[in-house]
């Protein structure tokens, strides 16, 4: 049995999500601090995304439009403008700073259906996640997220 053959379950959770990533496909060409901030928007956005949706499908069996429904009422730039207002004071320095690369960002995308200041501060908070999500912080991550989920009543369980 060779190593891809010999993953379990176990072993991921041992390792953690973003290694078994590494171990399967090779290591990162950048460091985190390398990327730029409209990069780890992107990454940060999947993660963000991901996160939420887990949390939508642990509430029950629905429709996919529910589920979609739901889903995206959190997602939206609005309410993450939200969320980050809420968990701003929590930030230590560095994630402030990344905060804030990824919210000054230049991007080539207006939003759809958001404020342009609603869209910046949720392409910085995406930034922060994917960010993070790349330093192997997934338990930040999710502080992060359950605490401005908490304190803006987005989203209950």
């Amino acid at each position: 049995m060779n190593d891809k053959e010999s993953i379990t379950k176990e072993s991921i959770k041992e390792i953690g999500f973003q290694e078994e990533i590494y171990r399967q496909f090779g290591e990162s060409k950048l460091k985190p601090e390398q990327y730029s901030a409209l990069g780890l928007a992107y990454i940060g956005d999947a993660v963000y995304d991901l996160i939420i949706r887990t949390l939508v499908l642990r509430k029950g069996n629905y429709s996919v439009k529910t589920f979609h429904k739901m889903t995206s009422s959190i997602v939206k730039a609005e309410s993450q403008a939200r969320l980050v207002e809420a968990i701003e004071p929590d930030l230590t320095e560095e994630e402030n700073r990344v905060f804030h690369h990824g919210r000054n960002a230049k991007s080539g995308t207006s939003a759809k259906n958001a404020s342009i200041i609603d869209y910046r501060i949720a392409t910085g908070f995406e930034a922060l996640i994917g960010y993070l999500y790349l330093k192997e912080q997934m338990p930040r991550v999710i502080e992060l997220i359950a605490l401005g989920l908490e304190r803006t009543e987005q989203f209950d369980q």
